[in-house]
């Protein structure tokens, strides 16, 4: 999907207002949302526990993803020679459907997150007219998301925000490395290789979590079929108790990595339970593909789904399988093919040693998917 700011830019003045403040809200921006947060949640405690991921709130990372992102679409709107976010923004967007974000829920945001500016820089910095210039940044900034929300919807063939729905699990294999693979039957099935579903489950204390897992089936089976790495209170719930038989609730699949391109080599390098989303290409690759798969772990024994992984690749008589346990990924002495398409998916980190190591040898083509709300690092 493409991605566009609308046509309402920030006037000279506001830009002029913005330039000059964001430093001052870079600086405060972790007091600011740490206090937008702690207002969010006191006046709407049934958002922290049904739609937030408590997990990352008490890391602090999902603070860290809102201030972040919104520091980088300012940046951008005052400085529109600097590179478009479109990829931050496709990313938030396709998040945001998964878990039903509705446009009526922007102004409650907004509501709190101002209040915060005010409290942490104070009255007498927020003047009205810097108020009325981080206003304008953040509504432009939504109205873009909400569009692209909208439109996922409507791809999707479902309400706004009516994304959830409940199938029953027909399948579940306990992996050696201890992830956990989990079949649901009874639901629209149609995605494209990489994208992930979000599952919504009630935990002992009653509070409804949800978290995304990619997809790791081929499309058109009539099933969806996730892995979990049982780390965290709801994978650790599904490890625990979810079996054959249950019922379960699990979004329509969202995700924008973008589907291969017939006849174009790729490379798929991914690090732990990374592995996920290059399983699910993998999966829907034809016989024809020129494919170099590489694989980074602590162990043998910690490689998730490391013989489907295997058997994948076997399938395919131009594709290859490289491994490194024990020792960080490393580029030296690969060949990449020069118009080569990549996929990289692993923990922050990884994501951007790699990317690092890609840029310098003049790759240009590389599509990320990391499994935190850090999208802003990329």
């Amino acid at each position: 999907m493409t991605v566009t700011t609308p046509a309402q830019d920030l006037e000279p003045a506001h830009a002029d207002i913005i330039t000059a403040t964001l430093p001052l809200v870079g600086a405060n921006i972790d007091a600011i949302t740490r206090e937008f947060y702690r207002r969010l949640f006191e006046a709407h405690p049934s958002l922290l526990r049904n739609l937030f991921n408590r997990g990352n709130q008490a890391q602090g990372a999902q603070q860290r993803a809102l201030a972040a992102s919104i520091a980088t679409f300012a940046t951008h709107l005052v400085n529109p020679d600097l590179p478009h976010p479109a990829e931050l923004l496709s990313r938030i967007g396709h998040k945001h459907a998964s878990l039903g974000i509705t446009a009526d829920q922007y102004p409650i945001v907004h509501e709190h997150l101002f209040a915060a500016i005010v409290q942490v820089l104070g009255a007498d910095t927020v003047t009205a007219e810097v108020a009325e210039a981080w206003d304008r940044v953040y509504w432009i900034m939504a109205q873009t998301l909400i569009d692209m929300e909208r439109a996922l919807y409507e791809e999707a063939g479902v309400a706004a925000g009516d994304v959830y729905r409940r199938g029953r699990v027909t399948g579940r294999v306990d992996d050696p490395s201890g992830t956990i693979l989990v079949t649901v039957g009874g639901l629209e099935a149609n995605f494209e290789p990489g994208q992930y579903v979000s599952v919504g489950v009630t935990l002992p204390d009653g509070a409804r979590q949800l978290r995304q897992y990619s997809l790791v089936n081929a499309p058109g089976s009539g099933e969806l079929t996730f892995a979990v790495k049982p780390a965290g209170e709801v994978s650790g719930w599904i490890r625990d108790h979810l079996h054959v038989g249950d019922l379960i609730d699990v979004t329509v699949p969202f995700g924008d990595l973008p589907a291969p391109q017939p006849g174009v080599p790729l490379v798929l390098i991914s690090a732990g339970i990374g592995i996920t989303p290059m399983l699910g290409i993998l999966e829907a690759l034809p016989a024809d593909t020129r494919v170099q798969v590489l694989h980074a772990d602590r162990s043998e024994a910690t490689h998730p789904l490391r013989e489907r992984q295997r058997e994948l690749v076997e399938k395919l008589p131009n594709a290859t399988l490289q491994l490194w346990y024990e020792d960080l990924l490393s580029l030296d002495g690969v060949e990449l093919p020069a118009d080569a398409e990549v996929y990289l998916c692993g923990n922050d980190g990884f994501v951007r040693a790699v990317r690092d190591q890609l840029i310098a040898r003049g790759v240009t083509r590389v599509h990320c998917e990391l499994f935190s709300p850090n999208d802003w690092l990329l």
